[in-house]
């Protein structure tokens, strides 16, 4: 049994290397967006490339976070955890030295790779090496300072591009792994989970991540109208087909069919998928938006941003509590609503946009909606299955949230008419948000009505801590099984 106790030595190093870990990866996530437009202009990039920037780390990872979990599992937490580390590194050097964008958004996709290893495995290794009596508190310190990075991160992207260089942006972690990983390996124990068994579904993972990427694919190059395009389109379905196919018929498969037998499960994923694919759009186009429109500088942008976040890690508790007490359905339809809200208020940020009454009322509504939905959302899925699934289920969840922000980063600007020079244009640009806002606001919308009308049962109290002090806007928390 795991005896490590939160008030010894061994202790706080173990939370200090895995809230360094898995900031690294929440940071990235949050940091890159306020990073684009200079990469833009350094690099000669078209819009394509910086959304490629972004999509290229979300592809690799959302397809092979599932089996990241897995490969801890069975061949030890702690050896995944710190390849993972030292992979996201070393991609992280290759993204900061890039000389073209191609090299870049290939750097991105092998920094997606590590994130698939070193994010399951933070939580993971916090649930299997403390004491039960101080789990608890630990995964609700791990989850606070890692909201506490997600909050910054906005912040000290724009504080690094206006100062260092976007390059720092992804230079940054190469010294905090270089923190981390002897750390780790000094005091952390290792574990792996004696249930573990089975071949991998590496077939699955593979089929997984190519339908993302191609479906990815023809969604950005549509407006060239090539012959690429369509065949990047069947082959994406073909590669979805074939990956459902895959999972039901493997004795171990990635994403177990069976799991979506529970009616509340599939219904939340379902409020997920909308949920966050608004919200991918969102955050992709408004540090955009402040900048090449309302002529904010990158540390300004960073900046602005910082409210919805630091209203999560602040007040998310208290929005858990509350849906304790009225069941999930509420929050669920109502925060989805303000978040659309939000999305239109949005309209108002247009050039020399004034933060006070433009910019801030529309992102302490999206805070408010954001604090409203997200600890819910996470309790929901968690109580949808049994304890021991707890851990696939989150997995699914997250995955499912990121594949849902990568297609919107694809599609929203297909959707909105932009062109592949638009974010160098300010009025381009502009007229290009003014459509996309409203596109956001709908598909929140029928996450609203989805959870309005699928959502019922209430689920007990939420006893995972992390879903209450997350402050990650692009993805739900993870949620390791505890062990046996």
């Amino acid at each position: 049994m795991p005896d490590v106790r939160i008030t010894a030595p061994q202790g706080k190093w173990i939370l200090f290397t895995t809230v360094l870990g898995s900031s690294m990866a929440m940071l990235d996530s949050t940091v890159v967006n306020v990073a684009l437009p200079t990469i833009g202009r350094d690099l000669g990039a078209s819009l394509a490339a910086l959304q490629w920037t972004v999509n290229a780390y979300m592809v690799t990872l959302a397809g092979l976070i599932l089996l990241g979990g897995s490969l801890g599992d069975r061949y030890g937490r702690r050896k995944i955890f710190v390849l993972g580390v030292i992979w996201f590194a070393a991609a992280s050097l290759l993204c900061g030295l890039a000389p073209t964008s191609g090299v870049l958004i290939a750097a991105r996709a092998l920094q997606g790779v590590g994130g698939a290893l070193l994010t399951p495995g933070s939580l993971a290794l916090i649930q299997a090496s403390f004491h039960p009596d101080d789990r608890s508190r630990a995964v609700g310190l791990w989850s606070g300072f890692g909201g506490i990075g997600a909050a910054v991160g906005p912040f000290l992207g724009g504080w690094l591009v206006d100062g260092p260089g976007w390059r720092w942006v992804f230079l940054l972690n190469v010294p905090l792994a270089l923190l981390c990983v002897p750390v780790a390996l000094r005091h952390v124990p290792e574990s792996s989970d004696e249930r573990s068994h089975g071949r991998f579904d590496v077939l699955g993972a593979a089929l997984g991540a190519l339908a993302l990427a191609l479906l990815t694919y023809a969604l950005i190059e549509a407006p060239t109208g090539s012959l690429g395009v369509t065949l990047s389109a069947v082959g994406g379905v073909v590669a979805a087909v074939a990956f459902v196919y895959v999972e039901k018929h493997r004795p171990d498969p990635m994403l177990p069919p069976d799991i979506f037998a529970s009616r509340q499960f599939t219904a939340v994923n379902l409020v997920t998928l909308c949920v966050y694919a608004a919200f991918g759009g969102f955050f992709f186009l408004t540090a955009l938006q402040l900048q090449v429109v309302a002529g904010y500088s990158a540390l300004q942008a960073g900046t602005a941003l910082l409210p919805t976040t630091a209203m999560m890690l602040l007040f998310s508790a208290r929005s858990g509590a509350l849906a304790d007490r009225t069941g999930p359905r509420l929050p669920l339809t109502v925060g989805p609503l303000l978040c659309a809200a939000a999305m239109l208020l949005m309209l108002r940020v247009g050039p020399d946009a004034n933060y006070l009454t433009d910019v801030l009322p529309a992102l302490l509504v999206m805070g408010t909606g954001l604090v409203t939905v997200v600890a819910p959302l996470t309790a929901t899925v968690l109580a949808s299955v049994d304890t021991a699934r707890a851990g696939l289920a989150s997995g699914i969840n997250n995955a499912a949230a990121r594949a849902a922000g990568l297609v919107a980063v694809a599609a929203l600007p297909l959707l909105a008419g932009m062109g592949p020079e638009a974010y160098r244009s300010a009025a381009a640009f502009d007229a290009s948000f003014d459509r996309a806002m409203p596109i956001c606001a709908g598909v929140l919308v029928v996450g609203a009505a989805l959870a309005f009308t699928l959502i019922r049962r209430p689920p007990p109290g939420c006893r995972h801590p992390e879903c209450k002090r997350h402050g990650c806007v692009t993805s739900p928390p993870l949620e390791a099984d505890e062990p046996a």
